[in-house]
């Protein structure tokens, strides 16, 4: 299966399966020397790992699968320091229940990739859907702190913060980033989490699901990152954010917004402060000309909602000579609105683009 790995100088390519023994990553392209700090590659594993509860409260939206999700490094690292080659990293799954899948064998769930897989090779991995189980985002996550831990270690405090900005239709009324990690949605707003969790519920009583936005803003990063045709720094990011499966659309500052403004209201006019360049506002999301312009890196992705939902679907089966129709009821343990966990995934892939493209930019001049 080709496609598994992104990154031009930093590579990271992912393996394993949501049902197999267990799944990781390939890193290259890291620096030797780097001191790696392994509990917040940990630290950063919890927060997307499935069965959590939130302050010992019920959360909605997330999956009763419990994982562990302990990571291994296996090379690349030496008394604590990076040694130039590749970092190899796995996860095992220890609490498969394949059994759960057995329906699935043979019909496709509506929504998934299931039919898609099919097309292309012919056979695929029905348990909990194989590789393109959302459980492959784990390596990611990895591999994202160790992103960003060579972005912090070139460029200093380099934050990358997610959060859930719309779920389940509701919306934060105000942006308080600090409150992201003491609420069950990872929503920047407290009482807009209690009722994105309070009508999450209500839809994972009734069998169905939710979907939402995540905005996801990167500071600290110079002026200067991305390549200014193919390989522009939104076209990047895109890519990757854009791979994370659940991911429908991506914009970037003022996105589809701007269609709607003047040049004037548009254009973020600069000024100096203390020597620097400021800019008056952030409609083009920190990047203009696919190149970073010191601002805040500023997007937002579209969540589409878990289609593994407890009601019966129409969909085909296939007896391996043809298809038929039939009705289809999906078991297991799903999550019902996937913000929460896809945020450190979100994270994780601005990481692992901004590190390859800060590598990269080390060639771009003497």
């Amino acid at each position: 299966m080709a496609g598994n790995t992104i990154g031009t100088i930093f590579r990271v390519t992912t393996f394993g399966e949501s049902h197999g023994a267990g799944l990781g990553c390939i890193i290259d392209g890291v620096p030797a020397g780097l001191a790696l700090d392994e509990a917040k590659i940990q630290a950063a594993l919890d927060r997307r790992k499935p069965g959590q509860s939130f302050a010992g409260q019920n959360n909605a939206s997330v999956t009763s699968r419990k994982e562990d999700d302990k990571a291994e490094i296996l090379s690349g690292v030496f008394e604590g320091k990076t040694e130039g080659t590749p970092i190899a990293l796995v996860i095992r799954n220890t609490s498969q229940r394949s059994k759960d899948y057995g329906n699935l064998a043979s019909s496709f769930r509506p929504g998934h990739a299931d039919f898609t897989y099919f097309e292309k090779y012919g056979f695929r991995d029905y348990r909990g859907g194989g590789r393109a189980s959302g459980r492959e985002t784990a390596a990611r996550v990895a591999a994202g702190e160790i992103a960003r831990q060579v972005l912090c270690a070139l460029f200093g405090d380099v934050r990358i913060t997610a959060y859930t900005k719309r779920a389940a239709g509701i919306s934060c009324g105000k942006i308080d980033l600090g409150a992201i990690e003491k609420n069950s949605l990872r929503a920047a707003d407290i009482d807009a989490a209690n009722a994105m969790n309070e009508r999450i519920e209500e839809l994972r009583r009734s069998g169905d699901s939710a979907g939402g936005i995540v905005e996801c803003i990167v500071s600290g990063i110079p002026a200067g990152l991305g390549e200014p045709v193919f390989s522009k720094l939104d076209a990047e990011i895109s890519r990757a954010v854009m791979s994370v499966g659940a991911v429908k659309g991506i914009e970037f500052g003022a996105g589809f917004g701007a269609a709607d403004m003047t040049g004037s209201e548009d254009n973020d006019e600069m000024r100096l402060g203390g020597g620097a360049v400021k800019f008056s506002s952030n409609n083009a999301g920190g990047i203009l000309g696919g190149i970073s312009n010191g601002n805040e890196i500023v997007f937002r992705a579209a969540i589409k909602p878990v289609p593994s939902i407890f009601r019966e679907q129409k969909t085909i089966r296939t007896d391996g000579s043809g298809f038929s129709e039939t009705d289809l009821l999906i078991e297991g343990r799903h999550d019902v609105c996937l913000c929460p966990r896809i945020v450190p995934v979100i994270e994780a892939m601005a990481a692992i683009t901004l590190a390859d493209l800060a590598l990269q930019n080390m060639a771009a001049r003497i």
